[in-house]
C-alpha cells in the first residue's frame, strides 16, 4: 500500500504552534494573490487518489476542534483512522467519521492492504516520523509557508538513519508558498 504525506510547514519546519494552532496558515504569504484553481495547493486533487487517512491523536484533536459541518469534512471519500494508545473512541463530534486504532502501525497497514486499500494519506508530525522510521512513506508533498514561527510542533526530528529524497516537482504559488514533491528512497548506505 502506498503511504503519502501532504502537509504544510513554516519555513523553519513547524507544522503547528506549541498549542497545535495552524491559524498562521491563513495569514502567511500574499493574501491578495490570485490562486486560480489551485487555491487549495492541490489538496483536493491529492485526496482524489487517497482511499484512507491515518492521523495521529494530536491531529485528530485539532480536527475535532474545527467542529466542521458535513459539507466542510475534508475526507468525504476516505476511511479515516486516528492512532492513539489512550483514546478508545474518537471525539464525539467525529464519532461517525473516524475510528481509533491502537495497535502496531505495521499491522494496521497490512490489514488495510489486505482489505483492499491502495493509498493512505499519513498526517501528523509524530505519525509521519513513525511511518518514516518504519520505512512506510513512499512520497511527500511539503508546502512551505513564507513565515518563521520560531518554535512549535516540528515536522521532522531525529531519524535513526538518513532518508534520501528525490525531487519530483517544485512549484511556487502566487501567494508565496512553495510546494516540494519528493519520492522517498530508503538506502542504508547514507550514513
Amino acid at each position: 500500500m502506498k503511504c503519502s504525506v501532504f502537509i504544510a510547514t513554516s519555513l523553519d519546519g513547524y507544522i503547528a504552534t506549541e498549542d497545535g494552532g495552524v491559524d498562521w496558515l491563513d495569514t502567511a504569504g500574499c493574501l491578495d494573490a490570485d490562486m486560480g484553481d489551485r487555491a487549495d495547493g492541490g489538496f483536493n486533487e491529492f485526496m482524489e487518489t487517497v482511499d484512507c487517512v491515518i492521523m495521529g491523536r494530536g491531529t485528530l484533536e485539532v480536527l475535532s476542534g474545527f467542529d466542521l459541518t458535513p459539507e466542510q469534512w475534508p475526507y468525504p471519500n476516505a476511511r479515516v483512522i486516528g492512532l492513539s494508545n489512550t483514546l478508545k473512541e474518537p471525539p464525539e463530534n467525529l464519532s461517525d467519521l473516524v475510528e481509533i486504532s491502537s495497535g502496531p502501525i505495521q499491522e494496521l497497514v497490512e490489514t488495510l492492504k489486505q482489505e483492499g486499500y491502495k493509498h493512505a494519506y499519513v498526517d501528523g508530525g509524530k505519525t509521519i516520523r513513525s511511518f518514516l522510521g518504519l520505512r512506510l512513506i513512499s512520497d511527500m508533498t511539503l508546502t512551505l509557508a513564507p513565515v518563521i514561527l520560531g518554535g512549535g510542533i516540528p515536522l521532522f526530528g531525529k531519524t535513526p538513519k538518513n532518508v534520501r529524497l528525490e525531487t519530483k516537482k517544485a512549484e511556487v504559488f502566487p501567494n508565496g508558498f512553495v510546494q516540494l514533491q519528493y519520492k522517498v528512497s530508503y538506502q542504508d548506505n547514507l550514513g
